[in-house]
């Protein structure tokens, strides 16, 4: 009998050893879950790093370079054929297709690098190439070829949505006449959305009242220095101007060693076409508001700021360099912006 006992025992000891180990197993296999649940959280700083990493930067020594080697008066006609020269080269260097389209006073230069949305709007990057008279035009217009032979390099090759266009126009100086006539041909406004349009972007002051502002024009100064950057748009875009204003937000990485010194942003949305602020039309931007066109200009506000507007003494050495470069990274982050998606630029009523 007592065997008995002793054997009941031991199979009842079994049976709580075995019952332990399975509800030890049971756990464990609830642990994998918990574990499989960490790899779906990863890929968001992962993302990040990815965006933060396709950020395009720009070159202070290649703005530079180009502003140097464009150290000449571009005025005659012989000036402007040696400017045309310089330009299709680099393009050419950097895989474009260039084309020369004639008008009645001059050439304009034209390429585009397709997107992969045929149905997305193109974006416009362009400046004038052409000075006044004895003027070699460092800041004007040198530092806006500059920058958009940067977007060039940086972005040619970039797979975006949306189709990015080039142009450099002749005889702004003469009355705007190379945007006048690139507006005049219906193929250029076909597929466009936007047209983002540079005219001196390369000059800053930095002392007390440097800065003036045109009468009349309702402006909130974001200082008493000329250290900003102006972005003038028409009410009927408001999405363009967006674009500039959200372009100090992006991400930078640790190769854009001016990432600090982006300067501020002044954004004027002017309503009318500008017709009763006929000071914002003073560049190849207005053509394109009179078609209807969505178009910025970026400028540092010409003659407002920099004592050598129109003058032999626009040269390289007045370029102030902090103040370029991150005039650059803004148009090149704005620009990046505005080729990834494929919202309508158009103002929206309110909903």
């Amino acid at each position: 009998m007592k065997k008995w006992i002793w054997l009941m025992l031991l199979v009842l000891m079994a049976v709580a050893v075995v019952g332990s180990r399975g509800s030890t197993f049971f756990e464990q296999r609830s642990s994998p879950e918990i574990v499989k649940s960490i790899p779906v959280e990863t890929p968001q700083p992962q993302s990040e790093l990815k965006t933060v990493d396709s950020t395009p930067q720009v070159s202070t020594d290649k703005l530079l370079n180009h502003i140097q080697k464009l150290n000449f008066q571009r005025y005659t006609i012989k000036e402007r054929s040696l400017t045309r020269t310089y330009i299709i080269t680099e393009l050419r260097k950097l895989g474009w297709k260039p084309k020369l389209e004639n008008f009645f006073e001059g050439v304009n230069i034209f390429a585009e690098r397709v997107g992969t949305n045929k149905a997305a709007k193109a974006i416009l990057v362009a400046a004038h190439y052409d000075t006044v008279a004895s003027s070699p035009g460092a800041d004007d217009n040198a530092s806006g070829i500059a920058v958009v032979l940067e977007v060039a390099r940086l972005l040619g090759s970039r797979s975006t949505p949306r189709t990015l266009q080039l142009a450099f126009f002749d005889q702004e100086e003469a009355g705007l006449l190379g945007s006048q006539a690139f507006v005049s041909k219906a193929a250029h406004l076909q597929n466009l959305g936007g047209a983002i349009v540079m005219d001196m972007v390369g000059y800053a002051c930095y002392t007390a009242g440097c800065q003036k502002y045109p009468a009349g024009l309702p402006v909130t100064s974001p200082s008493d220095k000329g250290d900003f950057l102006a972005v003038i748009g028409d009410t009927e875009h408001l999405p363009l101007l967006n674009a500039f204003q959200n372009s100090h937000l992006l991400p930078s990485t640790a190769l854009n060693k001016q990432k600090s010194n982006l300067p501020p942003i002044l954004t004027l949305p002017i309503p009318f076409k500008g017709l009763l602020t006929p000071d914002t039309l003073r560049s190849d931007h207005a053509p394109f508001w009179y078609q209807g066109i969505g178009a910025v200009l970026v400028t540092d506000t010409a003659n407002l700021r920099t004592p050598h507007y129109h003058k032999p003494s626009d040269v390289p050495a007045t370029i102030e360099r902090s103040f370029f470069t991150g005039a650059a990274q803004i148009v090149v982050n704005a620009t990046t912006t505005l080729l990834e998606k494929n919202e309508i630029l158009k103002t929206q009523p309110p909903s």
